[in-house]
């Protein structure tokens, strides 16, 4: 091994400031970031491939659903990003983060079923 290599032993890691961990849930916004910009796309691509339908009052509802659904993924998307930049209040970003991420879901199952029922 070359002389000049560095380890990476616990004693040249940071140390973790006392609070700043959830147990068993480590790396959770590093999971909501990218699922949540995922799923922003999901819902524009929907609102485009709506477009190709009849109009109608059920349209209107699932595009405005769709619409307010991106803006809340983009929510829980920033606050994963601040979950993770953040030195303090870091779970508190990531469990808001986390609860905003599961609201932007049962809005997108909301407006699924309502896309649903109204194809003829």
């Amino acid at each position: 091994m070359p002389q000049h290599a560095e380890s990476t032993t616990a004693e040249s890691m940071p140390a973790v400031e006392p609070g700043l961990e959830l147990p068993g849930r480590a790396g959770l916004s590093a999971h909501i970031l990218p699922t949540s910009a995922t799923m922003i796309g999901v819902c524009m691509t929907v609102l485009t491939i709506g477009q190709l339908g009849a109009s109608g009052r059920m349209r209107w509802l699932t595009d405005k659903l769709l619409a307010v659904d991106a803006l809340i993924f983009l929510c829980s998307a920033v606050l994963s990003f601040i979950s993770m930049r953040s030195r303090r209040g870091r779970a508190l970003f990531e469990v808001r983060a986390e609860w905003v991420f599961i609201a932007a879901l049962a809005v997108l199952a909301l407006a699924a079923m309502i896309l649903a029922f109204s194809i003829n």
